[in-house]
């Protein structure tokens, strides 16, 4: 019995099947019982941020080109939708940004044009997470007083700039004041919650998909992660009247 395409295409739709763009993973790369132990110390980490023991921060970095990916969209039929396409050199805007897990649910970030490095990394933490006056440079002697109101937990993957000496060398520097680093396990996205962020920002709230400039790509993203965080903030507020 030969079954025709047009006749395999309706089976699976009544089967519940859709035609969907297939994503590439590396989590068959993962170690599971790694993960399994991660899961469980961010439940730990995610119930003292809710009762407002600890901030919890997940921390990551992501990049928007001028010509962002392009995806499926409604068109006549005969005809297909076309998105020009513009160089990236010299465009790429690059966002080194957290989710403010918990209570006081937020969303921070830091646009540039460059390579996001140690250095950037470790004055972003130490500014606009840990709130430490003076930010880097006054990390290894903090201002006489200088105490957080809760410690904090940085969750973040094991990328190069993470890793590198002149930011996890600073992390006995950082637990002084305050700043718990949590490591992810190798090959782990699914586990650091501003990936859904990035991922919401890039095709939901990044609606022109082309942009000529560096300038109109950073003035895009930025309003796309205004609008990412007005969201988590909402959330928040309405898990807070629930409570």
């Amino acid at each position: 019995m030969r079954v025709s395409a047009a006749w395999l295409t309706e089976l699976l739709h009544r089967d519940g099947f859709r035609w969907k763009r297939t994503r590439d993973t590396l989590r068959h790369k993962a170690d599971p019982v790694l993960q399994q132990a991660a899961r469980a110390q961010l439940e730990d980490l995610r119930l003292g941020a809710i009762t407002g023991m600890r901030d919890l921060y997940f921390l990551d970095e992501s990049g928007f080109a001028p010509t962002m990916p392009t995806g499926y969209t409604w068109s006549r039929a005969g005809h297909r939708a076309v998105v020009p396409r513009e160089d990236k050199k010299g465009r790429r805007v690059n966002v080194l940004g957290a989710l403010v897990a918990g209570r006081h649910a937020d969303l921070v970030w830091e646009r540039s044009c460059g390579k996001i490095d140690a250095a950037m990394l470790l004055e972003f933490v130490c500014t606009k997470l840990a709130g430490l006056p003076g930010g880097a440079a006054a990390l290894e002697q903090p201002p006489a007083g200088f105490t957080r109101v809760r410690p904090c937990t940085v969750v973040l993957d094991n990328a190069s700039a993470h890793v590198a000496r002149a930011f996890k060398g600073r992390r006995e520097d950082l637990a002084a004041i305050g700043v718990e680093l949590f490591y992810l396990p190798p090959r782990s996205p699914e586990l650091n919650d501003i990936e859904r962020v990035w991922c919401s920002a890039k095709y939901e709230d990044y609606p022109e998909r082309v942009h000529t400039t560096a300038e109109a790509v950073g003035t895009a993203v930025d309003r796309a992660l205004n609008r990412q965080r007005a969201r988590v903030q909402g959330s928040a507020a309405n898990f807070i009247k629930a409570a």
